[in-house]
């Protein structure tokens, strides 16, 4: 089996280290000094650069200006991002981007996809529910708007009606008066700068649609919350907002696709974050000597440092081969949200070890607000209140194992 990458995947990293060369991790203010947020918006020069780059288009197909790549030179080009702390929506709005052009109808594609690939539009995704705990979809109701009221019942017994389009449009005879949504989504990111947030949300009929909700709309309200980074996030409320049906994704498939995509990415911030993390901790330990030696020699030292970078490895691997499933299609003894929640799993317990191993090794150093450790911690803790405990997704894996017993 050949693991290596494709050229265009080494390609989009190699572009990636090129934009993110010259990023400092502490660019704005230290969170820990800071009471609110500490800053008002994302980096608008890195998000232009990335834009001339071509690298907020590489899940787009060529026909919206893309490279047609797949998840794993996304999660390459994240990788890369995580390492400098770079405070732009790249995956949120490469993942809601890409959700449009899989499963969203031509009139939206044609009138989004290109600009969102120039970085002109941007995108954010609604993932974390009304508490944080709760699924996302649970979060919001959507009901049909004026002559829709009887579409989501004729959804479910597919007896009246006609069935979705291939493209995932959805849209059938009497459904263009749009939907309603009513509900809250928390800690939305870049929520106050995006352009549009795709909300998932549940209808009467139990399914869930995705809904592109403008941030400048009647009936929608934004209040800032802060991130353990410092970031602002947004809790969204929204009441009875309206929405046209040609932005709304209804096709079946389409939250859980774009839901594990935004987890694969989470993983590959987890990932670049963690190898800088120990990347720093060499450097460190390497260089501050006690008893005339460098502590990096000692015993403890160099078995603490050598179990994170198993931890390292197991990431990197249950990473790719989540990227994979996804980028790919291909089939597994499992579905693909058995090798996302490896990934979530090693991902979350890994770059929690690596950072406390690191702030360990680092002695009262990694606590100096002048050293960008403290940075890194902050986003690790972020990254991992993201992906959630892995005794979680643990049992989530025990119950696929149970429904999809392997021979």
């Amino acid at each position: 089996m050949d693991f290596t990458f494709s050229e265009e995947q080494q390609a989009a990293a190699e572009a990636a280290r090129g934009v993110f060369a010259g990023v400092a991790p502490d660019a704005v203010p230290s969170p820990a000094l800071t009471p609110g947020a500490v800053a008002d918006d994302f980096d608008l020069a890195l998000w232009a650069r990335l834009a001339e780059a071509d690298l907020l288009s590489l899940l787009l197909d060529a026909e919206y200006g893309g490279a047609g790549l797949d998840a794993v030179a996304l999660c390459l080009v994240l990788r890369e991002s995580a390492k400098v702390l770079a405070r732009v929506p790249l995956l949120e709005s490469s993942a809601a981007a890409a959700a449009v052009q899989t499963y969203g109808g031509a009139e939206l594609k044609s009138d989004l996809l290109a600009r969102a690939g120039r970085g002109e539009v941007v995108l954010t995704v609604a993932s974390s529910g009304r508490t944080g705990h709760d699924p996302a979809e649970l979060a919001v109701t959507a009901r049909p708007d004026g002559d829709r009221q009887d579409v989501d019942r004729q959804d479910v017994d597919r007896r009246d009606g006609e069935r979705r389009d291939g493209d995932g449009a959805g849209h059938r005879s009497g459904e263009a008066a749009g939907w309603i949504l009513d509900g809250v989504q928390t800690a939305v990111p870049w929520a106050h700068n995006a352009d549009f947030v795709v909300v998932p949300a549940r209808t009467d009929a139990y399914r869930t649609v995705l809904a592109l909700v403008p941030r400048l709309h009647e009936g929608v309200t934004v209040a800032e919350q802060i991130s353990t980074t410092g970031e602002r996030l947004g809790e969204l409320r929204l009441e009875s907002v309206r929405i046209a049906a040609r932005d709304v994704i209804d096709a079946e498939g389409a939250w859980e696709w774009l839901r594990e995509l935004l987890t694969t990415g989470t993983c590959a911030l987890a990932l670049g974050l963690g190898r800088q993390v120990l990347r720093m901790t060499g450097d460190y330990t390497s260089k501050r000597e006690q008893f005339g030696f460098p502590v990096a020699t000692f015993q403890a030292v160099a078995v603490q440092a050598a179990d994170r970078y198993i931890d390292l490895r197991a990431m990197e691997a249950t990473l790719w081969q989540a990227a994979w499933r996804i980028g790919s299609g291909a089939q597994g003894a499992l579905p693909a949200s058995g090798d996302v929640a490896v990934a979530k799993i090693w991902a979350s317990e890994g770059v929690r070890r690596i950072v406390q191993t690191a702030q360990h090794l680092h002695g009262g150093f990694g606590a100096d607000v002048d050293y960008s450790l403290h940075r890194y911690h902050a986003w690790a803790k972020h990254l991992e209140l993201s992906l959630g405990p892995a005794a979680a997704h643990e049992e989530a894996l025990g119950d696929l194992l149970a429904a999809h017993p392997l021979a």
